[in-house]
């Protein structure tokens, strides 16, 4: 019992900490540096740069929410109605999508790792609780936005923008934005430098889900 007690405090402390304190790194960022080395793959460089929200152009924030979980502002941590959707398309024999929210991915790249095992689900679960008591939604976006990958080894908008489209992250459009979002569901397979056809026309798609929303007048600030 002492145990898990001096686990479940040592968890706690370190998901409020990081409500003030920008994350050095995330264990997605830590598992693709150790693969890289373990593969061989010299070439490899991981670019993440920590950006603070006033920092980054409003069209990003929103276009995320609108690409990846557009009841993101009202939720606490699951969306249950995407869940069920999910379960009962599996039923019927269609392959199992995911249905994470943003705290949810925020939860799984910060301190796990990739996978579907229970385990690693009910961990993610468990940290989802803990962000969203403990943050603000406005502190999720932004732990999000500087912790996801938008291509192999480019993590956050920050080193995207600069390696994209030679830009700050306050500089970012609405269409960039959008392609960055774009990507989000493998961006090893997408690409936001040569996109293909689904990802322009998700691209497209998400410009207008993010108008639709009411743009970032929708999100906290």
């Amino acid at each position: 019992m002492l145990v898990l007690a001096g686990v479940f405090a040592l968890s706690v402390a370190c998901v409020l900490c990081l409500r003030w304190i920008a994350p050095l790194t995330s264990a997605f960022m830590l598992e693709r540096s150790i693969s890289a080395k373990l593969d061989g793959e010299h070439d490899f460089h991981l670019r993440y740069r920590w950006t603070s929200w006033p920092e980054v152009s409003a069209q990003v924030p929103i276009a995320l929410v609108a690409a990846e979980d557009q009841k993101f502002p009202g939720h606490h941590g699951f969306d249950f109605v995407a869940i069920q959707s999910a379960l009962a398309d599996a039923e019927e024999g269609e392959r199992l999508r995911g249905a994470s929210t943003i705290s949810q991915q925020v939860a799984k790249n910060l301190f796990l790792w990739n996978g579907r095992s229970f385990v690693r689900k009910g961990l993610e679960a468990y940290f989802t609780v803990l962000i969203e008591a403990l943050w603000p939604k406005r502190r999720i976006l932004e732990v999000y936005l500087n912790i996801a990958e938008f291509g192999d080894g480019i993590y956050g908008v920050n080193a995207a923008a600069s390696q994209f489209f030679r830009i700050t992250p306050a500089q970012v459009d609405s269409r960039q934005a959008a392609l960055l979002a774009a990507v989000l569901p493998n961006p090893v397979r997408y690409r936001v430098d040569k996109p293909g056809p689904y990802v322009l026309r998700r691209a497209a798609w998400i410009e207008r889900q993010a108008l639709q929303l009411g743009g970032p007048a929708y999100l906290p600030r």
